[in-house]
């Protein structure tokens, strides 16, 4: 079972967007409200373990470059965990995740 809720803001003056994602058995469900359910299930069962709940691991290098002032939050429950991520644009290793997960943050904002 999935079911997060995506609370989007394009820029930090911008009106907040909010999304949802329930999924069971593989398949969306009607309470989803993302503009790409299939590509959003797709993602998070993709890369939602790693993303959601990372491995501790060494320090990573992360190319210093600004993608936008883009800002998610992403809650809920994955596969009976809880989920609470933040997802932002501001280094490149931030950009890699908004990049993998962005079916799901339903933003077309540098995505």
């Amino acid at each position: 079972m999935i079911d997060l809720t995506v609370r989007l803001r394009e820029d930090p003056a911008a009106v907040e967007h909010v999304f949802r994602l329930v999924a069971d058995g593989g398949r969306a469900q009607p309470a989803t409200t993302l503009p790409d359910p299939d590509a959003a299930l797709a993602a998070v069962e993709k890369y939602g373990e790693g993303i959601f709940f990372p491995k501790p691991g060494p320090p990573r290098l992360c190319t210093q470059q600004y993608g936008g002032p883009q800002v998610a939050v992403v809650t809920g429950i994955f596969h009976g965990r809880t989920v609470d991520s933040v997802f932002t644009r501001t280094d490149g290793c931030e950009i890699s995740r908004w990049n993998a997960m962005a079916a799901l943050l339903g933003s077309a904002g540098g995505a």
